[in-house]
């Protein structure tokens, strides 16, 4: 009977991987195992990396000594027809999927006609148990952590989310709008963001699905300590979100009244809302008594949209929803950036259909590495603030703006001098060679740091030079 392999080994050695975007040499990789206390010789080491290469999970780049291993990017299959003079392209981006996966996405994308009607299973949210049923495995669980994990000097909740506030505020209302058929460039997005300028040829819908993501996302991050799984914070959350887009205003914030329909399925959402407040609660009673961030992340995006606790804006409701295990716990945040419109919709169909969650899952689980990826990216591109300089930021002014003003030369004496009563003798050298250097680099596109006036610096640079 063939050995039954380790699929946590699988997991383990993608999540070392996914950090290092141009990818790992075997040796490098063998050391990483190791210091992760995975004990297998070189030759096993290849063999899984083989299978994760079979399945797609993993690329090879390179051939011998120069060939190094990384996760592989969207996959998809592509069908192209040649006719005179021309070249006719179609193709579909997807994730890889797990076989599970595969079988509910052939299943979701049969005829409409011959996909069974389907109503709320109440015992699909019913049976299970936080922390003893898991849609998560142990092992995914791990990877996820392993992918994810920040700095233990990281403390406060949100810590991390605000240094990269400005990326996730763009890629995270981008990439959402995106798959809710938003039409808006990522350019687009940044400049209504940082700017304010709307993007031309585009409805104010576009437009206001995007200022609401920023409006929402905001809210987690300035929160982070406060929100949580509570009907409170849910509730706020889709107003922020819904804002000036339902046709019924009233309906922002609040739960369902009346019936809906799921365009292009045969699922059919619970009606009476009674039932539908029940089951609400019930969902953030079991998210909150859940351990694990992953988990909890991860069962919001299956029940929120399964509900459908109001009138629209479900599926953005839990997408935001699931940032707030990751920001609370110190984990890097999800921003479901790159991720294809139709493995999400697939995979929500799943659950709407056959309350299967594997393919959502293969879709959680990739969009999570790529966000990690991109994140790590930017963290490690985050220039960290001098101390000095952020203690004494206004000393510095006072002396170096002295000094200019009073048109005198640049003196090491003089700058200990002026700087004496400002600083402790401790730091007082390293501020005069700080200083110092300022002042050699003095140019006209900096004297507004040190509140002078050009013609002030022009009349100093005259003088000293």
């Amino acid at each position: 009977m063939p050995k039954q392999l380790d699929q946590g080994q699988f997991e383990q050695i993608a999540a070392l991987l996914a950090p290092h975007s141009a990818g790992l040499a075997i040796t490098e990789l063998e050391a990483a195992c190791k210091a992760e206390g995975l004990s297998f010789d070189r030759r096993t080491l290849q063999r899984r990396l083989q299978e994760l290469i079979k399945t797609k999970r993993v690329i090879r780049e390179g051939n011998g000594r120069a060939s190094h291993y990384q996760l592989a990017p969207i996959t998809g299959d592509a069908h192209v027809a040649l006719a005179p003079a021309q070249l006719v392209a179609r193709g579909e981006t997807y994730v890889p999927t797990s076989p599970q996966g595969a079988e509910i996405r052939n299943l979701v994308r049969r005829p409409i006609t011959d996909r069974r009607p389907t109503g709320y299973n109440r015992d699909f949210l019913e049976s299970y148990q936080p922390n003893i049923s898991a849609y998560l495995s142990d092992s995914v669980r791990d990877h996820l952590h392993a992918l994810g994990r920040l700095p233990a000097r990281e403390r406060d909740a949100g810590t991390y989310a605000r240094d990269i506030l400005n990326r996730l505020l763009i890629d995270l209302s981008w990439s959402s709008s995106r798959l809710e058929g938003n039409t808006y460039s990522r350019l687009d997005t940044q400049n209504l963001i940082e700017f304010g300028h709307t993007a031309d040829g585009k409805e104010q819908r576009e437009t206001q699905m995007i200022l609401n993501h920023k409006a929402a996302i905001e809210l987690l991050v300035s929160n982070a300590d406060e929100v949580g799984f509570d009907a409170f914070t849910f509730l706020n959350l889709h107003a922020l979100l819904s804002e000036n887009l339902l046709a019924d205003a009233d309906a922002s914030g609040r739960l369902r009244m009346t019936t809906v329909e799921i365009g292009g399925s045969v699922y059919l959402p619970l009606a009476a809302p009674q039932q539908i407040e029940h089951c609400f609660r019930l969902i953030l009673d079991k998210a909150n008594a859940v351990r694990d961030p992953f988990e909890q992340a991860f069962f919001v995006m299956v029940q929120i949209p399964y509900l459908q606790p109001f009138l629209d804006v479900n599926k953005r409701v839990s997408r935001l929803g699931a940032n707030i295990p990751l920001i609370k716990h110190y984990l890097s945040p999800l921003s479901f950036i790159d991720v294809p419109e139709k493995a999400y919709v697939d995979g929500t169909l799943g659950v709407y259909e056959l309350n299967r969650v594997d393919l959502l899952q293969d879709v959680f689980v990739w969009a999570y590495e790529r966000s990690c990826q991109r994140y790590v990216a930017i963290k490690d591109s985050l220039v960290e603030p001098d101390p000095l300089r952020m203690r004494y930021r206004q000393a510095l002014i006072d002396v170096v703006g002295r000094i200019v003003r009073d048109e005198a030369s640049i003196d090491a004496r003089l700058i200990r001098e002026l700087a004496t009563p400002l600083v402790p003798r401790e730091d007082l050298d390293q501020f005069v060679a700080m200083a110092f250097n300022d002042l050699h680099h003095l140019h006209e596109g900096s004297v507004a740091r040190y509140r002078l006036r050009l013609g002030e610096f022009q009349k100093w640079k005259k003088s000293y030079s």
